[in-house]
């Protein structure tokens, strides 16, 4: 998803890219449809780092919500969100090309208008790209928890990283997360608990119940029935 660099860049200034990646590009077989989405849909709903720092409200043709999901994997969740929530812009990062081919695929024929997609590193999009203050709500749903010990420095979830989410967020704007790795949930809460200009929405314990609004998926639906647990952590930027 993402590759750690130097926060803090100004519009028009790129910052130094390079460290440790948490994710891995896998390779594989791309279907026709996502074939399709990669060269025919892209051209008309993709975004590029070459684009620069966006204005939001003359991609979208409009001034609306605009909501961030980072790592959409086949990109279902943030489709049916897109579909049930005509009101919002969506904007999708995923580095791998089978997933953006079949999300702008699914979006194209769907008409949907308020949909982009960045093939890119995740970190590289909230430097150079994302304008501060300009997202109402952030996504990170099931990221990789990379659980060996000495595997933990790859984890997204990092200071630096959470740095730039609260730059990037609203005033009271969202950071929405969900694993299913136990281990990774305390981590989550641990972590976000020390970072400055957060709080959490979570009432009774360190976690929300699923919100209506993230569509249950196929992995999860098949985990329950395994008895497999998942956790939701909401937390809203409060400086």
């Amino acid at each position: 998803m993402t590759e750690e660099t130097t926060p803090g860049a100004d519009a028009g200034e790129q910052a130094p890219h390079r460290g440790i990646k948490s994710y891995v590009v896998r390779s594989g077989r791309m279907t026709l449809a996502q074939r399709r989405g990669l060269e025919e849909v892209f051209p008309r709903l993709g975004l590029t780092l070459e684009q620069g720092r966006l204005d939001l409200e003359v991609l979208f043709g409009r001034r609306a919500p605009c909501v961030v999901e980072i790592g959409f994997g086949m990109g279902g969740s943030l489709l049916e969100q897109a579909q049930n929530n005509p009101e919002t812009d969506f904007i999708g990062i995923e580095v791998h090309p089978p997933g953006v081919g079949k999300l702008l695929d699914d979006v194209d024929k769907a008409g949907l208008s308020n949909v982009r997609v960045y093939r890119e590193d995740a970190l590289r999009v909230l430097d150079d790209c994302l304008p501060g203050e300009s997202i109402d709500t952030l996504q990170l749903f099931f990221p990789d928890p990379w659980p060996k010990k000495r595997h933990h420095k790859r984890r997204i979830l990092q200071p630096a990283f959470i740095e730039r989410v609260r730059r990037v967020l609203v005033p009271g704007g969202r950071f929405h997360m969900a694993t299913d790795w136990q281990p990774y949930a305390e981590y989550m809460v641990e972590t976000m608990n020390e970072a400055p200009g957060f709080e959490t929405l979570a009432q009774d314990s360190d976690y929300v119940p699923r919100p209506d609004f993230r569509p249950l998926t196929k992995f999860e639906t098949r985990g329950e029935r395994l008895g497999h647990g998942v956790w939701d952590l909401i937390y809203r930027r409060c400086d």
